[in-house]
This record gives structure tokens, C-alpha cells and sequence, in this order.
């Protein structure tokens, strides 16, 4: 193994360089790590992009802080002024990425058939079996234990993690990352139902991933039944999440672990859905649309804005309350007509 870096250290000189910020302080202090505001120390750097964390400023024993040029007076240290200090966090933490590669070629342990094209510089681990037809771009890494199949085609600078199982035709753009134990292309969930059995129905179509997409531990993208599953570019997936056969996610969607969208639903563009959504079939959501934890959509959603389903959390005595009368809307919506009729028979006739 050898380990990803460009460098042990980086000056904090050359650090405003390559990240395209000012610098406020010693150009010459080294850097060798980031750390938390709270939880630095010399030779780290550290970031402030949440007002919650203002108060460990004064405090810290960072060398320096990534900061908004609003606080930048009030830091003790030396500081890289940024106008969004989240963004410049996310940059500085690839140049501290200290991650494990496989080394440059075929591991001897390695099952990669003859007719396989593979790019310059890819890295191909112990155990993977990557099978005929496949195309790999140039600087691929495959982790130990995967299985690339049949006539798959894989992009320049994607990551598979180990144990990443892509089926049959899945084509995937570049610049992708696939934790572990992602499956790709299995079969959607279809079946006809006649005399009291399930008949399988064959899954004709594939699945396209475009680029700079990542894809979390554990979650599973079927393959389409007659049209292709796609996933747009710049599309972030978290963990554990269930996409089923023919839907379509459309460019920068996040989505967060434990959500199920069911077959043949269209998710637009710059969509945001949070943690254990269930998102029913043959649904479309427009572009820019926020969905809040556990929500059941089951309806197609037009406009863009935040939308949710459900009840508020409560204790659980007052749950069980709401619960009850929850059982009883129906109930009391009927008794309600009937007494505003009552009352509207009552009303004295207009004097017009």
C-alpha cells in the first residue's frame, strides 16, 4: 500500500496559494494536519463556518483558522480569509488526505480477463475479478474484493472501495467514488403476479452514472427494466439508501442514508432529501425541492420549496393521545358539518 498526499506539510504561504485566499500571518508556519477549533493544537489548521463554534475561537491553539473576513479581527492566530470557510475547509482537507492507494497495476491475486482495457496508472487490488468486455479510464482504483462485470465501463479518477459489486453494462462517468459494499446494476424488483404466484420479469435495461458522483456504504442502485436507472452528474448519495429500476436523479441531488425512492420516479435537479424519506413509484419531483426526515411522498411535487410529512416529535404520552384522535378525525369532521349545518339553520334569514 502506499498512502495519498502531496506533500507532510505545507507552509501556510503555500497554503493560501494553492487554496486561493488571503493570508493574515507568518507565511513560514507549517502545516501538517487539520483538527477541530476545540481540539487543535500547533502545526494544525482549523476552520470557523458555524456560529456555534465562535465561542472555542479566542481558545484555540491552532496555528491558523480558516475564517470569514467578518471575524477575522477577533482571531488569535494566523488566519486564511475566506468568504465561505466551509467551502475552503473542504479544499484544504484533500490536501491533508492521508488514504491508503493500492499500488499502480494488477495485484497478482487479481482476475481481470484478457480482452479488459485498462487506462494509464490504474490500480487494481487483490481479489478483484473484473470481467470480459469492461473498459477502465486511466488513473482507475478498484479495492480488494470487487467485482467489475461484464462489458462495464469506468471512467478516468474513480474510487471503488473494497468489495464495490458493479453487474453487467453499468457505465459510469468520471471523477466517481463508491464506498464499500455498493451494489450497482442488480435486478429491480419486478415481478407479475397470476394464480397466486410471483413471475419474475426480466431486467432489460442498465444504469448510467454520470460524474463526480459518489455513492455511500451499502447502497444499492438497480438496473432498469426496459430504459436505463440514471444518476445525474455531481449526484451525492449517502449511506444505505434503496433506488429502484428506471429512476432517474437529476444533476447535484443529495440524498441522506436509509431513503427508499420505489421504481420509475424522476428526481430534479438540486434536490435535497434527508434522512429515511420513503418516496413512492412513478412520481416526479421538480428541481430544487427539500424533502425533511422520514417524510412518505406520495404524490408528484410541481413547485420547488420544502416539503414534509408526518407529526412533530412529542413525548410519548402525548403521542399516544394524538395517536387516538388521530383515529378520530373522520369521526369528528362529520359531527363538525353537521353542527355548522345545525347552526346555519338557526341564523336568522338576511333583512335585505
Amino acid at each position: 500500500m502506499t498512502v495519498q498526499g502531496l506533500a507532510d506539510q505545507f507552509s501556510l504561504g503555500d497554503l493560501a496559494q494553492r487554496l486561493g485566499v488571503e493570508l493574515r500571518g507568518d507565511a513560514s508556519i507549517l502545516i501538517s494536519g487539520m483538527a477541530t477549533l476545540g481540539g487543535a493544537g500547533p502545526g494544525q489548521l482549523s476552520f470557523l463556518a458555524n456560529p456555534q463554534y465562535r465561542s472555542q475561537l479566542q481558545g484555540t491553539r491552532a496555528a491558523a483558522v480558516i475564517i470569514h473576513p467578518d471575524l477575522a479581527a477577533e482571531c488569535p492566530v494566523a488566519s486564511l480569509i475566506s468568504t465561505n470557510p466551509y467551502l475552503t475547509y473542504a479544499r484544504a482537507s484533500q490536501l491533508f488526505d492521508r488514504r491508503p492507494r493500492q499500488p499502480e497495476g494488477i495485484h497478482p491475486a487479481a482476475i481481470v480477463a484478457d480482452d479488459v482495457v485498462l487506462g494509464q496508472g490504474c490500480r487494481i487490488g487483490p481479489r478483484v475479478v473484473i470481467e470480459a468486455g469492461v473498459v477502465l479510464g486511466d488513473r482507475v482504483e478498484i479495492g480488494p474484493g470487487s467485482v467489475i462485470g461484464a462489458g462495464c465501463r469506468i471512467g478516468n479518477d474513480c474510487l471503488l472501495h473494497a468489495n464495490v459489486t458493479l453487474y453487467y453494462g453499468v457505465v459510469m462517468g468520471e471523477r466517481c467514488v463508491l464506498q464499500s459494499s455498493v451494489v450497482i446494476g442488480g435486478d429491480g424488483f419486478g415481478f407479475a403476479p397470476a394464480q397466486g404466484r410471483w413471475h419474475k420479469i426480466a431486467q432489460l435495461g442498465g444504469v448510467r452514472i454520470g460524474d463526480d458522483v459518489e455513492i455511500g456504504a451499502s447502497t444499492t442502485i438497480d438496473r432498469g427494466a426496459l430504459k436505463d436507472t440514471i444518476i445525474g452528474n455531481n449526484v451525492i448519495l449517502d449511506n444505505q439508501i434503496q433506488i429502484a429500476h428506471n429512476v432517474e436523479i437529476g444533476d447535484g441531488t443529495a440524498i441522506a442514508g436509509c431513503t427508499g425512492i420505489a421504481g420509475s420516479t424522476k428526481i430534479g435537479k438540486h434536490c435535497t432529501i434527508a434522512g429515511a424519506v420513503g418516496i413512492a413509484g412513478h412520481l416526479e419531483i421538480a428541481d430544487r425541492v427539500h424533502l425533511t426526515m422520514r417524510s412518505a411522498i406520495t404524490k408528484s411535487i410541481s413547485e420547488p420549496g420544502s416539503y414534509s410529512s408526518g407529526t412533530a416529535m412529542s413525548t410519548t404520552a402525548e403521542w399516544r393521545k394524538n395517536a387516538a384522535r388521530f383515529r378520530q378525525l373522520d369521526e369528528m369532521a362529520r359531527k363538525i358539518r353537521s353542527l355548522e349545518q345545525r347552526l346555519k339553520a338557526l341564523e336568522p334569514p338576511d333583512q335585505a
